[in-house]
C-alpha cells in the first residue's frame, strides 16, 4: 500500500506532532475492485489492532457506492498522542505492511469544529 497526503502543507507525521484531543483521523483508501476482499482482511485486523490500543473511541468503514473505488474509515481518538503511539508500534507496522501493493491511502488527522447553532466541538 502506498501512503499520500492529502495536503501536502501538512503530512502525516507533521500533524502527529500537534497535541490535540479529540481528534478524528480520517483514511481514504483507493482501492481497486480486485483487491477488495483482501483490503477488508487486513483492515479488519488493523482495526482490532486499534480498538483494543489505548486512546481509541470507535471506528467506522464506509464504502463508496455506484461501484466507487473509495473506502472510508473515520476512527475517532482520544488524542493525538494515543493515535501516535498505536500507530508506531512494531504490530500495527507489520500488520500495516500486509496491505495488497495497487492500494493508496490518504490519512489525515482532524479536529471537531462547533459551528453556532448547527454542531458542536
Amino acid at each position: 500500500m502506498k501512503i499520500e497526503t492529502l495536503d501536502p502543507t501538512t503530512p502525516l507525521l507533521h500533524q502527529f506532532q500537534q497535541k490535540d484531543g479529540p481528534i478524528t483521523l480520517i483514511n481514504t483508501f483507493v482501492v481497486p475492485p480486485d483487491l477488495y476482499d483482501a483490503f477488508i482482511e487486513v483492515w479488519k485486523d488493523d482495526a482490532g489492532y486499534m480498538k483494543a490500543s489505548r486512546g481509541c473511541i470507535r471506528t467506522q468503514l464506509h464504502r463508496g457506492t455506484a461501484g466507487s473505488r473509495l473506502v472510508v474509515n473515520v476512527a475517532v481518538w482520544e488524542s493525538t498522542e494515543a493515535l501516535l503511539a498505536a500507530f508506531s508500534t512494531p504490530e500495527f507496522q507489520a500488520s500495516a505492511a500486509r496491505y495488497p501493493e495497487g492500494i493508496v491511502a490518504y490519512p489525515h488527522v482532524f479536529q471537531p469544529v462547533a459551528v453556532d447553532g448547527i454542531c458542536v466541538a
